[in-house]
């Protein structure tokens, strides 16, 4: 037998379409076929065959989408969720037609008094507290960049005051860089080009003097981001819960090898004998926990 390598296809994931769209193959169908729904049923596959929906690193409203069509879905009978990149997440004030907010979802947190996260809270919730916490120290030029970041920051803004939370990336290694050569790099994704930005002047020499300054805002935003995770994170199990849905955040992966490592598990049955060989190497009140967690409404 020759195993038939995964095929990677590219689509849009509408999050308004109905269930058995949603199913469908996401490359249109060939001259004389159908599309049809792939577990070949209304509520699954002819024998009651179900499917298992994964996002693994689910970008900003992807991850939203994937849990709303998970309630909505009958054939699927339980979502694994890795999300990511919280700063893309759609937060309002009011959701366009057709297009519903990414947070808050849940009922509850949209109640609550100030629930509302901007987007520097949701940004650097995506940070690597870990990785954060060596360059601290670890001391040395690795912490130039931040400051780097902020000060061409300020000299896009001053070109021109629409450009703003741009995601550049103007290198991996930028502290081995001059902040000319950094900025050289980094104006043209902006949009802006360096011969007309003045790099050398007096003020983004004093800019770069406040690099202490840069790495202390920076460590008070990493010391806050684990508590916006949750409140996200959190939000998306409170949403599930009110559909009536069975589910828990599981610390699946290493954080020092992948910082998103929160997995929200949710299924249409209780979850305690679908993750009980979960905590087998560790303390079994884990299991406990979970299932008079799952008891409470």
């Amino acid at each position: 037998l020759t195993p038939r390598a995964p095929q990677h296809v590219a689509g849009r994931l509408d999050p308004a379409a109905p269930w058995d769209e949603f199913l469908l193959p996401p490359n249109p169908p060939g001259a004389g076929q159908a599309a049809r729904n792939p577990l070949g049923g209304p509520g699954g596959s002819e024998d009651g065959g179900q499917v298992l929906l994964t996002g693994l690193h689910a970008c900003g409203d992807l991850s939203s989408a994937l849990l709303r069509h998970f309630c909505r879905s009958p054939a699927v009978a339980a979502v694994a969720l890795a999300g990511c990149c919280y700063m893309k997440l759609s937060t309002g004030p009011q959701p366009s037609p057709g297009c519903p907010l990414g947070y808050p979802l849940s009922a509850w947190v949209a109640a609550l008094p100030g629930h509302q996260l901007s987007y520097r809270a949701r940004e650097a919730a995506c940070h690597a507290l870990e990785e954060f916490e060596g360059r601290l120290r670890g001391g040395g030029p690795r912490l130039r960049a931040h400051c780097y970041r902020a000060a061409l920051e300020s000299l896009i803004r001053a070109a021109d005051p629409a450009k703003r939370h741009l995601g550049l990336q103007p290198g991996r290694k930028a502290h081995a860089l001059s902040f000319p050569q950094y900025a050289h790099l980094g104006l043209p994704l902006a949009g802006l080009d360096p011969a007309g930005v003045p790099l050398d002047s007096e003020a983004v020499g004093a800019m770069l003097e406040q690099q202490h300054k840069v790495v202390a805002f920076c460590t008070l935003g990493q010391l806050l981001a684990p508590a916006v995770e949750t409140l996200i994170l959190l939000d998306r199990l409170l949403y599930l819960r009110e559909q009536g849905f069975h589910c828990a955040l599981v610390p699946l992966f290493n954080p020092r090898f992948s910082p998103r490592n929160l997995v929200l598990v949710a299924s249409r049955s209780p979850l305690a004998t679908a993750l009980a060989g979960l905590g087998e190497d560790g303390d079994s009140s884990q299991d406990e926990d979970l299932g008079e967690a799952e008891a409470e409404p």
